[in-house]
């Protein structure tokens, strides 16, 4: 049942009773639930745009069965950076109420089909390869810096679908993973508590309910410290007529229970062009969450530029309606939304120009957005060319694209594949100072090409913690090593555009062909903002298997990070005492300084385990 967010009947016309008002009362899940259907069959519902259900205009295995939607909204973006607003209205769905909370039943055989077979004709946008020369290099060689592998786990195994795009979100307690096509919770030492389809080939899919068909792609996910939350995004397409952008809210930091879930209409109009979109970027900060996502022609391949779409949270996180602007800017592509820990002045994203520039873009008013964006000088690289060499054939390392960005304290942090230097692909890195922009244009601080010896690098995502750490994973092959997931990392002080030697964690029992990526991710644990965890991927017998891993630079208390737990670091507690500090707790329960804080730094004086 589709649930409307807010009822307006005439015995409520004073109150404008909300469902999410009713999604926060004390009650049991299931009551809430039973509430809230009521109201909507008694009272009816009304919004001024609402969007049904909808589903594929072709046959494919497993297909179920949809309706036409209606009532979609016109989204008319032919005027470039000027927004077009529209409303949303969220279904809620619990996912303890699903029979089968563990569908996922390990790896499925062959043949592996790869999402752009069922998405419409289209062709990256072309933009000049060569920009202008500078003087500008990249950091090559290893610092002495290593990361302490903090051990992991294995997550989703091979679906139908080739490649994976694993993406990864961290809460409290929890890990939530997505991947083509499907969604897993996991507590930290790896036990499952919950796997589905992300489309209606689930029992039920975790987006069948809002209307969802049999095919979604690009998923990702992030937990928003900020909200503490888990946001679940993934793609629709169907046909020529289709496309949405569909996304979840947990209610509160456990990702079992109340989802908000809002399909969203994503043809953008142009004229009498029409659009859809590809490829998502998608980030957060204290108020809004973003997704950028190229557009291309419904009917041919022809190019729309970037969609930029913004949400404003507030109403999100309790299930009531949200008012969504969209912005387009002609000229971009490939636009990854950071994920932005702590204060930050704008809304930042980042992409590829060419072989020398980045593209940096901020939008300062996210209630009434536009898109304000300058280039970035970088050393000289190129795409990746011919794909990574490995036992099982030849990995598509893709173009170059930009894969994640992470902005803290003034820096943005982000990475993306560049062809090697004697091996097939090497994952690029950049720190870009953003801390006065615009007032200051966005400047590069350091890169540097990741370095394992013999080894081609790929699929790079990096991260930065609070101490100003950071680590990126990669995946690194050669003709004769099966792909095999590394990371490596940084301090704040280590000589700049270096990563410290590579530390192995996973390793795979057969090498790979084709499109198998496409992207890894990397974050930061929200208990004490220190602990780095990602997502990546290795190959087995039975096909691609996702990987999840923890690790630190410096223990968590190593309060100085200096590299021993000494009495200055027992003194910077005991000043914090009693405070709820978010991401400064050392061990549970992570709610304040207390105790247990104490004790687990008294335990490890002397040295850093």
């Amino acid at each position: 049942m589709v649930f409307c967010g807010h009822i307006d009947y005439p015995f409520l016309k004073e109150t404008k009773i909300s469902f999410g008002f009713l999604a926060s009362l004390r009650y049991p899940v299931g009551m809430k639930i039973l509430l809230i259907s009521c109201f909507a069959i008694i009272c009816g519902c009304h919004t001024s745009k609402t969007i049904q259900q909808a589903g594929p205009t072709g046959p494919r295995p497993n297909a179920k069965t949809w309706v036409t939607p209606k009532n979609i909204p016109t989204i008319n973006l032919s005027k470039d950076n000027v927004p077009d607003f529209w409303t949303s209205t969220p279904t809620i769905i619990d996912t303890n109420s699903f029979a089968d909370k563990h569908q996922l039943k390990g790896p499925v055989a062959g043949p592996h089909t790869r999402p752009a077979t069922f998405l419409p004709t289209h062709k990256k946008p072309h933009f000049e390869e060569n920009g202008p020369p500078n003087a500008l290099h990249a950091g090559i060689g290893n610092s002495p810096t290593i990361v302490h592998d903090d051990g992991g786990f294995n997550a989703i195994a091979q679906t139908p679908w080739s490649p994976p795009d694993p993406s990864l979100a961290v809460g409290p307690n929890h890990v939530v993973v997505t991947v083509n096509m499907a969604i897993a919770f996991y507590d930290k030492d790896g036990n499952e508590e919950f796997s589905s389809y992300l489309d209606s080939t689930g029992s039920p899919g975790f987006f069948e309910d809002i209307g969802c068909g049999d095919f979604t792609f690009d998923p990702k996910c992030f937990y928003d410290p900020h909200a503490e939350r888990f946001v679940v995004l993934a793609l629709e397409q169907y046909g020529t007529s289709e496309s949405w952008i569909t996304m979840a809210v947990s209610d509160d930091s456990d990702p079992n229970g109340i989802w908000y879930k809002y399909r969203t209409w994503s043809v953008i109009a142009d004229g009498s062009n029409n659009y859809w979109v590809d490829y998502p970027g998608f980030g957060f900060d204290d108020g809004y969450y973003y997704v950028t996502g190229n557009l291309f022609e419904l009917t041919n391949w022809g190019w729309g530029g970037v969609l930029y779409r913004v949400f404003d949270k507030t109403p999100m996180l309790v299930g009531d309606p949200v008012v969504i602007a969209d912005v387009r800017k002609a000229g971009h592509a490939g636009m990854q939304g950071a994920q932005h820990y702590g204060d930050a002045p704008s809304a930042f994203f980042v992409g590829r120009r060419n072989s020398t520039e980045l593209r940096l873009a901020h939008i300062n008013d996210p209630s009434n957005p536009s898109v304000v964006s300058e280039f970035v000088a970088v050393p000289y690289h190129s795409t990746p060319v011919g794909g990574v060499t490995n036992p099982g054939g030849t990995i598509s390392a893709l173009d170059g694209r930009i894969m994640n960005a992470h902005y803290r304290d003034g820096s943005l942090w982000t990475a993306h594949g560049i062809d090697g230097n004697g091996v097939d692909a090497v994952g690029r890195w950049y720190e870009i100072d953003l801390a006065n922009w615009p007032t200051t244009s966005p400047s590069l601080v350091q890169s540097g090409d990741s370095s394992v010896p013999g080894m081609s690098s790929f699929f790079p995502a990096i991260a930065q913690n609070k101490r100003g750490e950071v680590v990126m994973v990669v995946a690194t092959a050669n003709s004769s090593t099966n792909p095999t997931l590394q990371i490596v990392g940084r301090k704040q002080g280590d000589d700049l555009g270096l990563m410290g030697f590579p530390t192995q964690v996973a390793t795979g029992q057969s090498g790979a062909d084709g499109r198998w990526g496409d992207y890894f991710d990397m974050t930061v644990d929200p208990n004490n903002d220190v602990v780095f965890w990602y997502v990546g991927e290795i190959q087995n017998n039975s096909g691609w298997q996702t990987y999840v891993g923890s690790a630190t630079i410096t223990c968590v208390e190593d309060l100085d990070a200096n590299g021993v737990v000494d009495v200055t670091d027992l003194l910077s507690l005991v000043a914090e005492w009693g405070t709820n500090s978010v991401g400064a707790e050392i061990a549970a329960p992570y709610d304040v300084i207390d105790v247990s804080d104490i004790l687990a730094v008294v335990a490890t004086l002397g040295y850093c385990p």
